[in-house]
């Protein structure tokens, strides 16, 4: 940031700026690094092919430190005062709802390429556009299966933010749906270890199936909490940790017999797929998880419609995202009246003996679900 001066970004008529806030620190930094390795792997993808419109782009990155607040600051002066040509979508739903007021201002199009809240696009917001399938469906791929399974009586605990609490609401709702009962649904503090009760009064309730909403430490401590009190349920699932590889590194076979929803795995049949994903780990050394996929994604999307339109305007920029209808490395791009995104899907994941398998839908599936 110091590096920038008071008087903002050197401008270049040569250049496209664009400017995002990547959690490099603070409790989003791990998927936070996914985001920011794939924005700057897009960065040179672009430019190795001419840039956009005869023009080289760049990035400018700010550590937003896993804080909302701070990034509204950030949004608004890489608005404001650096006055970038367009932006880019931070990583987590607390920190892009935050940072889409700021957007919103200043009529600048925004791709949540990290975010899934259902709540981002049920505020009359006009130019913040979804690329996951939004929180209160995030479930709904392992629920299907516990219904094949026999398995009935469950169990939700969530964090206390938007995009857990969106996934409780919604779960519950299909639930009903689905004829499941669910017999204990709690609530625990963001980012604390102090999950235990939470499962302890899962398993008193007479739950078969746990459903842990939250983060990635969140999907850790579930888990370690079931090790520690002696309970083993039926299934066991968690949104966003065991969708990577460090839930596996972590809690080496603990990790085993654990589902997950994931909204991109590098096996998908997607064009491009392979291609990102032997990039990106000639480049870093690791696999991408989905939260990278969706940020490279973005990218192409904000790519293809820049090129459809040949302009960098804001108010076409606008409207052409909110009429494209495109495939990315992650699958396809389209939206409805509100920015939601309603064409892409969902995988559900299940680690087995130290892999992570596609275990639904039953066209992609790698391996069947095991139960305990």
């Amino acid at each position: 940031m110091l590096t920038l001066g008071v008087s903002g970004l050197a401008r270049s008529d040569d250049v496209i700026h664009l400017g995002v806030t990547v959690s490099k620190t603070g409790k989003y930094a791990e998927l936070g690094a996914m985001n920011e390795k794939a924005y700057r792997l897009w960065e040179r993808d672009v430019n190795r092919r001419g840039g956009l419109l005869g023009r080289q782009i760049k990035i400018t990155m700010l550590d937003d430190k896993s804080d909302a607040e701070l990034a509204s600051n950030l949004y608004r002066r890489l608005i404001v005062g650096d006055k970038v040509d367009l932006v880019l979508g931070p990583y987590s739903s607390d920190i892009t709802e935050a940072v889409s007021n700021i957007t919103e201002q200043h009529h600048m199009p925004l791709l949540a390429s990290g975010a899934s809240a259902d709540t981002i696009w049920q505020q009359g917001r006009n130019y913040v556009f979804g690329i996951y399938v939004t929180s209160s469906k995030y479930s709904v791929g392992f629920l299907e299966l516990l219904v094949k399974s026999g398995i009935n009586r469950i169990a939700i605990v969530a964090a206390d933010d938007s995009f857990a609490q969106s996934i409780s609401v919604g779960t519950a709702e299909w639930a009903k749906r689905y004829e499941l009962q669910t017999v204990f649904s709690g609530t625990f503090k963001k980012g604390s270890t102090d999950i235990r009760s939470s499962i302890q009064a899962a398993r008193s309730a007479g739950a078969e199936a746990v459903i842990v909403a939250g983060h990635f430490d969140d999907a850790i401590n579930g888990r370690r909490a079931l090790k520690e009190i002696g309970w083993t349920p039926r299934a066991y699932y968690a949104t966003v940790g065991p969708a990577i590889q460090k839930f596996a590194d972590t809690l080496k076979e603990d990790a085993d017999y654990t589902f997950s929803t994931s909204q991109w795995e590098p096996t998908l049949p997607y064009p491009g797929t392979r291609e990102f994903s032997q990039a990106f780990r000639e480049e870093y050394g690791i696999l991408p998880s989905y939260h990278a996929a969706s940020a490279y994604a973005s990218g192409q999307i904000l790519e293809a419609a820049i090129r459809k339109i040949k302009s960098i305007d804001r108010e076409k920029l606008r409207h052409a995202l909110s009429k494209l209808d495109v495939i990315t490395v992650m699958g396809r791009y389209g939206v409805d009246g509100n920015g939601r995104q309603i064409r892409h899907f969902t995988t559900t994941v299940q680690w087995q003996k130290g892999k992570k398998e596609i275990v639904a839908p039953q066209e992609l599936i790698t391996a069947k679900p095991v139960w305990r």
